[in-house]
C-alpha cells in the first residue's frame, strides 16, 4: 500500500471570502475566513484548524508522507505544521510543502491539475509512486482514506452516495457526478449536472455518485496528462478531473469509483463554519494523536 497523501491547499478560497452577514460568527472567525486558506480556519474547540483533523484521519489510515500544496503566500501553513520546506515531523507524519505558483498574467491559481503538476515537478519521486490526493477543506473519514490505500486499482476515486450528503439540496445538485460502469470502473465525471442529464449517470444500484476530490493515482501514468492538461473553456482552469478523464480515454478499465455512503464536512463558505464546528464537537470531542 502506498504511504503518500497530497493535500490541495493552494486555491484562492474566493467563495469563503465573499461577504456574508452572519451574526453567529465572531469577528475573529470572520477575519480568519477572509484571510486564511480554508483548511487553516480554526474550527476545533481549541481553535486548531480543520486540517488537523484531516491529518489525524490520514495518520489513522496509515499515511506517512504528507505533501501540502500551498500558495505563494502560504507562510501560515509552516507556522502550524513545520518551518522547513520538507520532512517536518508533525505527530509522526512527515510533512513537506509544495508551492503552486501563479503563472505570469494571471491573478488566481491555474486550477487543481496545475497544482498537482507543480507538486510532482517539485517532488519528482512522486512520479514513480502511487499516491492519494484530496482537498484541504473537506474532512474525509479514516475509512475513506484507507480505502484509497487498500484498492488494487492503479487509479481510484471515492464515489459518494449523493443521498448521504447532509447539505442543502440546491448545493448538492452542483456537485460533480461520477458515472460508473461494470465493476465500478469510472467512465465519466459530469462537472455541472443539469436535472435532465443525471438519469444516465445512476449506477447499478440506482444511486447518483458524487466526487469530493478524493483520488488515488499512479504517478507514472498520470504525469503526462497533468503536464498536458487543457484549461477548461469557461472556468479557464486546469482541473484534475479533466486530466483523469483524458488518462481514462487512453487507459480504460484502470480507474474505479469506490462506493461510499457518508457525509463529508466541507468548508467552502462562511456559512459552513458553524456547521463544521458542531460536527467536530459531536464526532471529535477531543483530538488524540496517540490513539492506536
Amino acid at each position: 500500500m502506498h504511504n503518500s497523501l497530497i493535500i490541495l491547499a493552494g486555491g484562492a478560497s474566493s467563495r469563503m471570502k465573499k461577504q456574508a452577514s452572519l451574526g453567529n460568527l465572531s469577528n475573529e472567525e470572520i477575519q480568519q475566513a477572509n484571510e486564511r486558506s480554508k483548511g487553516l480556519i480554526g474550527v476545533g474547540p481549541n481553535g486548531r484548524p480543520l486540517l488537523d483533523y484531516l491529518l489525524l484521519n490520514a495518520k489513522k489510515a496509515g499515511y506517512k508522507n504528507i505533501y501540502i500544496i500551498i500558495g505563494e503566500q502560504g507562510k501560515l501553513f509552516k507556522e502550524f505544521y513545520g518551518s522547513k520546506n520538507e520532512n517536518n515531523d508533525f505527530h509522526g507524519l512527515n510533512i513537506s510543502f509544495a508551492v503552486q505558483y501563479i503563472p505570469e498574467g494571471r491573478i488566481k491559481p491555474f486550477g487543481t491539475a496545475d497544482a498537482l503538476f507543480q507538486a510532482v515537478e517539485q517532488y519528482p519521486e512522486l512520479n514513480t509512486q502511487l499516491y492519494s490526493v484530496c482537498n484541504s477543506d473537506n474532512l474525509y473519514s479514516t475509512r475513506a482514506l484507507l480505502a484509497l490505500r487498500e484498492t488494487n486499482s492503479p487509479n481510484a476515486l471515492i464515489s459518494y452516495d449523493r443521498d448521504a450528503m447532509e447539505f442543502p439540496s440546491e448545493r448538492i445538485s452542483r456537485f460533480a457526478i461520477a458515472k460508473l460502469g461494470t465493476d465500478n470502473q469510472l467512465l465519466d465525471i459530469l462537472e455541472k449536472p443539469s436535472a435532465d442529464s443525471i438519469e444516465d449517470y445512476k449506477d447499478s444500484e440506482g444511486k447518483l455518485r458524487v466526487s469530493m476530490n478524493a483520488f488515488k493515482f499512479n504517478g507514472t501514468l498520470l504525469y503526462p496528462y497533468l503536464k498536458n492538461c487543457p484549461a477548461h473553456p469557461e472556468r479557464d482552469e486546469k482541473e484534475l478531473p479533466t486530466a483523469l478523464l483524458n488518462a481514462i480515454k487512453d487507459h480504460p478499465n484502470m480507474t474505479i469509483g469506490i462506493p461510499f455512503s457518508e457525509h463529508v464536512p466541507d468548508l467552502t463558505a462562511k456559512e459552513d463554519i458553524l456547521e463544521v464546528k458542531e460536527y467536530l464537537k459531536k464526532y471529535y470531542p477531543e483530538i488524540n494523536w496517540h490513539e492506536n
